[in-house]
């Protein structure tokens, strides 16, 4: 099973050293590559660069995440030139979010601009990931126009896709299904968030547009501050999905790791996982 992390770039010198003893531990999962996260309109564009050094000490394959919005062709040249030189050949491309009361502004509207411009400046020294939303991008007028934005930045020279995380398998395998009859043939790979705190989780929810069930909200509500209770019911939650989707053969695994070792190895194991480098 292709299995890939993601981590976020740490804001303490504490909180970097505690990331590089996870990431250690989550080797042995000998992941594909692990992605590194970029903050909303470039806010942490130091801390990637940072964090993605770091982490190719300890993996074979980094890719970082490039937002595009707000930005210019030069910057992003620069960025782009800056990756290759430090040996990345895998990136996952966004569109990005800006701070609140910043501008639109830059030279790309779009995540499959951003894409386009990838294969025109730099053609194949990069592998691209893109962003899929099964339940449907929060921005999104409709279902067909967030399709099709998708389909789009496929066209544009995707290699693969990776899916905001889900609780209900159904809406991944209609998204795929619904992708591919639109000809398109690139992995789709589910993102998987672990349960580990529930007011985190629905803040988080809420804010890109995940649906968690309410038969799920109902329960981990009623654990109230019993951690051990939640942290249980909700790794048992996230290893049946993925269970689930494992049978129905889907290409990877991406996890969601927020930075922590446990989780991640909690449902991996439980499975009997063994990741395959890429």
């Amino acid at each position: 099973m292709q299995i890939s992390l993601e981590f976020f770039p740490p804001k303490t010198e504490s909180a970097q050293a505690s990331l590089a003893d996870t990431a250690r531990t989550l080797a042995r999962l000998h992941p594909q590559y692990v992605s590194v996260t970029y903050g909303a309109g470039g806010s942490t564009r130091e801390g990637t660069l940072s964090t993605v050094t770091q982490m190719q000490g300890i993996f074979q394959k980094v890719a970082p995440h490039v937002s595009c919005i707000g930005a210019s062709t030069e910057e992003m040249t620069s960025l782009l030139t800056d990756y290759q030189s430090k040996g990345i050949s895998r990136l996952v491309a966004l569109r990005g979010d800006l701070p609140s009361g910043y501008g639109q502004g830059g030279a790309f509207a779009h995540a499959e601009d951003l894409v386009c411009f990838i294969r025109q400046s730099f053609g194949q020294a990069f592998e691209i990931e893109v962003a899929a939303y099964p339940e449907i991008h929060p921005q999104a007028k409709t279902a067909q126009d967030d399709l099709r934005h998708f389909v789009n930045k496929v066209k544009a020279g995707a290699n693969g896709a990776i899916t905001q995380y889900f609780f209900n398998s159904d809406a991944y395998f209609r998204f795929v299904d619904e992708a591919y009859q639109q000809g398109i043939d690139i992995p789709i790979t589910p993102g998987i968030m672990p349960i580990t705190n529930y007011s985190q989780l629905a803040r988080f929810s809420d804010a890109c547009g995940a649906d968690i069930p309410r038969w799920i909200r109902q329960r981990l509500a009623g654990f109230g501050d019993d951690v051990a209770s939640i942290r249980a019911f909700g790794q048992e939650v996230i290893t049946d999905l993925v269970d689930q989707l494992v049978t129905a053969g889907v290409p990877g695994l991406h996890f969601y790791t927020m930075n922590r070792a446990e989780p991640t190895l909690a449902i991996v194991d439980a499975l009997g996982l063994k990741g395959q480098p890429g």
